[in-house]
């Protein structure tokens, strides 16, 4: 009796012990190997922990025979448990096929929200559309920005070539411009910013319109284009683009990749090569001679499961000279003497540190510090110049059941110091502000929530700015959905900041005292409409509206006596209104975009024709693609541009834009890509001159339209 006692007691021990497993739980996407943070871990219906950074998760005590692995835009796996399992079970979640692109989880809202439920609207271009751009326009990602409705890319020189990204109809120096949450170019070395990022290392551009300072500070008034840059994934990436245009640009573009357990590396590295082009042959270059290379090496360390550490670098080397084509080719006299040459060298660290602190709870460090030299000659003038940029914060992110915080602070600043070269009016300058925000979310349930953000910045010269926000959402059923918001928003006055027109630096004269700070209010309200049908087809319908006032705007008034340019604070606002509307179609493999926007952009402070010059009332887009998969693609796109006020109030005529796109993938390793850009021709020149006065001192008007004319490029691309 007493060995049969003994027997039975040592079964249920070892049968207790049996049932009580550790399990460890790895969780990737099948088709990229990346791990996937978040995923749920799931028991009869309850969550019982969620994968790590790293998509990790640790069941000490697990004693069930089965659990449920499942991610939004995934299709859940049953997992079967080992009566005893030591080893790593690895878990492959596939995408659903009816994912639209509305589940996707941008950077740009910090709380982890899928966009297609985030109070803010937030308009992403996915990998598929920055692998598409690196072979179209490999050298710069601001194409693929200006073919969202409601954006506008506005060339603001026809000799350099400079340009800056224009949102519901306000100037470029109200758009805020990041990469991976850091805040790039402004002032001085915000000359010639994303005409020089190429889109080969970009993950997704993430655009918000509207203002967005809760999280991100000054600038962003009429929106923010967030850059994503490429993470490692444990397959070798290799990619190769070598392009050639019919305008005499050259590109040649690298990039590599790979995740190893403890660490892992992105390699880009860029070169382009354009010939000075006289496109209209009235003896003035409509591209500039520019010579370029560009680097971005970073490398990624992860000491433990919890813990990720980027460190990256970026150097830009560019020389752009234009002007009167005979003295590009080295030849001057007394008439042929008009030129202007930029040399730009800009330097960059990174350096960000995320912290999993367990039940989605994240510390996130970010630093970043840029070094912006610029050499600008002409044939009256030169001038060496240099901007020290810098940005340091730390912040935190809370869940809570429904609720969602997001707080932190942050410091940033720059020094603008004159170098060498001729006398300027400017004076040496530095910027430094202290910020504190914090960001509540709350969910109601699956259909509602709201987002509350305030922050406070004080700035070393222009004293305090308190910046209020708040956004609702609201799922009224399966197919529609709405979006309404109000934010605040500031901008310092700087006299470099970009403007509709470039000016010369050394007409440039300082900012009086009397200058004040600009000050916005933003409204918006949308509404969402999605619906899928058949076999993988889908339609997805925004109109959205928006109204935004800036109070004391800064203005550029060219004094008539001297050609001097002095700034000024209006009186009365600007005020920029409007709706916006686009339509995403997916039948039979073939994408139809189409959108529309109406702007009204009135400047209070002038008591006539009060039209903000170079900015279209209305504007339409439409973009149709059709993909063979494994062997190609064809796309056709066009818009249409209404007509603009000049600066001296006269009006433009309206204008068409259409291109074209072929893609012939000989194997998966190998393709081929033609593309034309703007087939019909159009450019401002045959409609009028770009300059008047003489060869010797020309004064270029300001650019409404293309100067390049017809385009065609080829693309070789390999890639492993």
């Amino acid at each position: 009796m007493k060995h049969t006692v003994l027997f039975l007691l040592l079964i249920c021990i070892s049968t207790t012990l049996m049932a009580q497993s550790h399990v460890l739980i790895k969780v990737t996407d099948a088709q990229t190997q990346q791990p996937i943070m978040g995923a749920s871990i799931s028991i009869r219906n309850q969550s019982i922990a969620q994968t790590n950074l790293q998509g990790i998760v640790d069941l000490p005590n697990f004693s069930d025979s089965s659990l449920i692995v499942s991610f939004v835009g995934y299709i859940p796996k049953n997992v079967v448990i080992p009566f005893i399992n030591s080893d790593t079970l690895n878990v492959q979640l596939e995408k659903e096929a009816e994912a639209l692109e509305e589940i996707t989880i941008a950077s740009s809202t910090r709380s982890g929200q899928n966009i297609e439920f985030a109070p803010i609207k937030i308009e992403v271009l996915g990998t598929e559309e920055m692998n598409e751009e690196s072979t179209v326009k490999p050298a710069s990602v601001l194409g693929i920005i200006g073919d969202i409705s409601g954006v506008q890319i506005q060339q603001t020189s026809a000799t350099s070539g400079n340009a800056n990204v224009r949102i519901q109809g306000l100037d470029g120096r109200y758009t805020q411009i990041l990469r991976d949450g850091l805040p790039l170019y402004d002032g001085f070395s915000g000359g010639f910013g994303l005409t020089s990022i190429p889109p080969l290392d970009l993950k997704q551009v993430e655009l918000i319109k509207g203002s967005s300072s809760t999280l991100y500070g000054a600038g962003a008034i009429g929106g923010l284009v967030n850059l994503i840059s490429k993470k490692p994934t444990f397959s070798q990436e290799a990619v190769l683009t070598i392009n050639q245009t019919t305008l005499k640009e050259s590109n040649l573009n690298g990039f590599l990749s790979k995740r190893y357990k403890k660490m892992g590396y992105t390699f880009y590295a860029g070169i382009t090569n354009q010939s000075a082009v006289d496109v209209n042959k009235d003896g003035f270059s409509d591209l500039a001679r520019l010579k370029s290379f560009v680097m971005h090496p970073r490398l990624f360390f992860y000491p433990n499961d919890k813990t990720q550490i980027i460190a990256g670098y970026t150097s830009t080397n560019e020389s752009r000279l234009g002007g009167d084509m005979l003295v590009v080719q080295n030849y001057t006299d007394s008439i042929h003497q008009y030129f202007e040459k930029n040399k730009v060298n800009r330097n960059s660290g990174e350096l960000i540190v995320e912290r999993n602190l367990g039940n989605k709870n994240k510390f996130v460090f970010k630093s970043s510090v840029s070094s912006f030299k610029r050499g600008v000659a002409s044939a009256t003038h030169q001038m060496v110049a240099r901007q020290i940029d810098y940005f340091t914060e730390a912040s935190a992110l809370i869940f809570d059941k429904k609720d969602t915080w997001v707080m932190g602070i942050n410091f940033s600043g720059n020094e603008f110091r004159k170098l060498s070269g001729d006398s300027i009016f400017l004076n040496n300058v530095a910027n430094n502000t202290m910020g504190a925000f914090i960001q509540y979310s709350h969910k109601w349930n699956q259909k509602s929530s709201v987002e509350i953000g305030l922050r406070d910045d004080y700035h070393n010269r222009y004293g305090n700015m308190i910046l209020p926000r708040i956004a609702l959402f609201q799922q009224l059923n399966k197919h529609f959905g709405l979006r309404a918001g109000f934010g605040a928003g500031y901008k310092i006055p700087d006299a470099l900041t970009p403007q509709i027109n470039d000016y010369a630096i050394e007409s440039i004269l300082p900012i009086d005292a009397n200058v004040k700070v600009e000050k916005s209010f933003g409204y918006n309200a949308e509404i969402n409409y999605k619906t899928t049908f058949g076999n993988d087809n889908s339609l997805f319908i925004n109109h959205a509206f928006f109204l935004t006032q800036l109070d004391r705007p800064l203005i550029a008034n060219e004094l008539p006596s001297s050609g001097f340019v002095q700034f000024s604070s209006a009186n009365k606002p600007i005020i920029t209104k409007g709706f916006d509307t686009y339509i995403k179609l997916h039948v039979f493999d073939v994408e139809l975009y189409a959108g529309y926007t109406y702007t009204l952009a009135e400047r209070k402070y002038l008591t006539a024709n009060q039209f903000i010059p170079l900015t279209p009332q209305f504007r339409m887009a439409y973009m149709l693609t059709k993909e063979w998969e494994g062997k190609g693609r064809f796309c056709i796109e066009s818009s249409y541009t209404g007509s603009q006020y000049r600066l001296d109030n006269t009006k433009t005529p309206a204008y068409f834009f259409l291109a074209s796109m072929i893609e012939y993938k000989f194997t998966k390793h190998c393709a081929l890509i033609i593309n034309g850009e703007n087939l019909l021709d159009f450019r401002q020149s045959k409609k009028e001159k770009l300059y008047t006065g003489s060869k010797a001192n020309p004064s270029f008007n300001a650019l409404w339209a293309p100067i390049d004319g017809r385009v065609v490029n080829v693309c070789l691309k390999l890639s492993l």
